[in-house]
C-alpha cells in the first residue's frame, strides 16, 4: 500500500473531519468501515489511485475514527452521521457526489441518500448492515458480530498486533495469507489512538443510538450498487439481495474469493465493477431529484 497522501481538515456541522483529496473529475466520497483502527486510507488506500485517475476522490475519516474528531455522539447515530456528512459537503463546496463505501460508511451513505437525496448521485455499498433482519436466517451473532469483535479486540490484555491480524483474517479477508503486513501495522497503530481506546472502553453509548433503516431504504432514489463478497463473514449474499429489492434502483454484484474488504483484497476487480456501474449511468440518472430538462 502506498503511503497516505497529504492530510486535510474541514468542518462538518461542528465536527472536525480529516480527509485526503486525490485526483480530478466527478466528486466521489469514500467512507470506510467501523472496525478497530479503520481509516479512509486503511480501507481504500489500495484502490484509491485507480479511482483518482479519473475522479476527484475525497477519502474521509468518519467521526470517531482516524484523525477526525473523537467526540461522543448522542441521539440516532445514522441521522447524526448523515447530517454531519452533508454539512462537510457544504464546507468542501461539493453539491452532489457519488459515494463509494464499506460497511459502517455504507450505512451512513444510505441514510444520507434517504434524508438528503439532492446530495447523492449514486451509491456503491459493500458489507453494510442498515436493517436488523435477514431474509433467510437470523443475522450472525444477532447482528452484533462487529461489535463483539471490537469488544474482544480491546478487551483482555488490550490491543495487540497479533489480535489485529487475527481479526482481519477471520472477518475481513478471504485469503489471510495475502494480507500485507503494512495493512496490519496501519490498523494496529491507529487502534492505539487514545481517543479510540477511550470510546471503546466507555460504559455509555458514545456512538449514538442504533437505528434500523428499513423505513428509509424505500426513499432512496439514487442508483445503488450493493457490491458484496461471496464469503463475507458478517452477512451472506442473500442479505444484500434483500437490500437491492428494498431500494427502488437497487442492484447487486457478488464477487467471488472475497470477504468483507474486497476493495483491499481485489482492488483491480473492485475498481472495474464500480467504474462500470457508475459509467453506465446516463445523465438523466444523475440529475437531482425533481429536475426537469428544458430544451430550447
Amino acid at each position: 500500500m502506498p503511503p497516505p497522501p497529504e492530510s486535510h481538515y474541514a468542518d462538518g456541522g461542528g465536527v472536525r473531519y480529516h480527509y485526503h483529496d486525490l485526483g480530478t473529475g466527478p466528486d466521489t466520497v469514500f467512507l470506510h468501515g467501523g472496525g478497530p483502527g479503520c481509516t479512509a486510507w486503511s480501507d481504500f488506500g489500495p484502490v484509491a489511485p485507480l479511482f483518482a485517475a479519473g475522479r476527484r476522490c475525497l477519502l474521509v475519516d468518519i467521526q470517531q475514527y482516524g484523525k477526525s474528531e473523537k467526540s461522543p455522539i448522542s441521539g440516532p447515530m445514522w441521522d447524526h452521521h448523515a447530517a454531519k456528512t452533508a454539512a462537510l459537503l457544504d464546507t468542501l463546496g461539493v453539491e452532489r457526489a457519488d459515494f463509494v463505501c464499506n460497511s459502517w460508511g455504507g450505512t451512513i451513505a444510505l441514510n444520507l441518500a434517504a434524508k438528503y437525496p439532492d446530495r447523492v448521485r449514486a451509491l456503491v455499498v459493500t458489507g453494510s448492515m442498515p436493517v436488523f433482519h435477514g431474509p433467510l436466517a437470523p443475522l450472525p451473532e444477532g447482528g452484533r458480530r462487529g461489535r463483539n469483535a471490537r469488544d474482544l479486540y480491546y478487551g483482555g490484555e488490550g490491543p495487540t498486533r497479533e489480535k489485529m491480524r487475527r481479526l482481519i483474517t477471520r472477518l475481513e479477508w478471504y485469503d489471510g495469507d495475502r494480507l500485507p503486513p503494512e495493512t496490519v501495522d496501519l490498523r494496529y497503530e491507529q487502534s492505539l489512538d487514545p481517543g479510540e481506546r477511550e470510546l471503546a472502553a466507555s460504559s455509555d453509548s458514545p456512538r449514538g443510538d442504533w437505528q434500523d433503516l428499513t423505513g428509509e431504504l424505500a426513499r432512496i432514489q439514487a442508483p445503488t450498487l450493493f457490491l458484496w463478497g461471496m464469503q463475507d463473514a458478517f452477512l451472506t449474499p442473500d442479505y444484500p439481495l434483500m437490500l437491492a429489492r428494498m431500494v427502488p434502483n437497487g442492484n447487486l454484484y457478488v464477487m467471488d474469493h472475497a470477504s468483507h474488504h474486497l476493495q483491499e483484497e481485489r482492488p483491480g476487480a473492485y475498481h472495474s465493477v464500480v467504474t462500470g456501474f457508475l459509467g453506465s449511468l446516463g445523465p438523466a440518472a444523475l440529475r437531482p431529484p425533481g429536475h426537469t430538462e428544458v430544451h430550447p
